[in-house]
């Protein structure tokens, strides 16, 4: 049994490197623009989208993983940031807050789709203006999701989380327990 993760993201990869070693990658260069505002459908309509679009072009007998994750607060999504000023906006939101990190995930087994969602908050601590620039100048913003990586100089920010932490990094374990109930091997090395 193949199994193929439908993500350029580094952290994806990372985590479901430490409990399964052999997997594949192949990006699915779907289109992630989406009209649904509600973090949790936005999140599953996207890794729908991109585990079909990886499993249409790959043999039947390959499990394929999509997975895409959102930060919201007051309801509002807060994607990747195009811009410094954009990341600047969403930490400054963000700070002394409780916000949401939402994962929607699609696993194609077999022909079957296993979705779901896991969600995560967090709170930040107070970040002063000067903090916040600081950490933009490290560039570490500007691939993520709500501008910040936990996993990353942003985990400073932190005063605490309920729930998965790597599902704030991006790959909750709850994706690595289902691939274990579909029969592949956790924690082999």
């Amino acid at each position: 049994m193949s199994l193929i993760l439908a993500s350029s993201s580094p952290r994806r990869r990372e985590v479901l490197s430490h409990f399964i070693p052999e997997f594949e990658v192949v990006p699915s260069g779907a289109s992630e623009g989406c009209s649904l505002s509600e973090p949790a459908e936005y999140v599953l309509e996207l890794a729908r989208r991109k585990a079909r679009k990886v499993y249409s072009r790959v043999f039947p007998d390959s499990t394929v993983i999509g997975a895409d994750t959102v930060v919201s607060i007051d309801g509002r999504i807060l994607g990747k940031p195009k811009t410094e000023g954009i990341a600047f906006k969403m930490l400054k939101l963000l700070s002394g807050r409780i916000h949401r990190v939402t994962t929607g995930y699609c696993i194609i087994h077999k022909g079957e789709e296993h979705c779901g969602k896991a969600v995560t908050e967090v709170k930040f601590r107070e970040l002063d203006e000067g903090l916040i620039r600081a950490y933009i100048a490290t560039g570490e913003p500007m691939d993520k999701a709500g501008a910040y990586g936990i996993q990353g100089k942003a985990g400073l920010f932190v005063e605490w989380i309920k729930g998965d932490y790597y599902n704030v990094v991006g790959f909750p374990l709850e994706i690595v327990w289902k691939l274990r109930e579909m029969g592949f091997e956790v924690l082999s090395r």
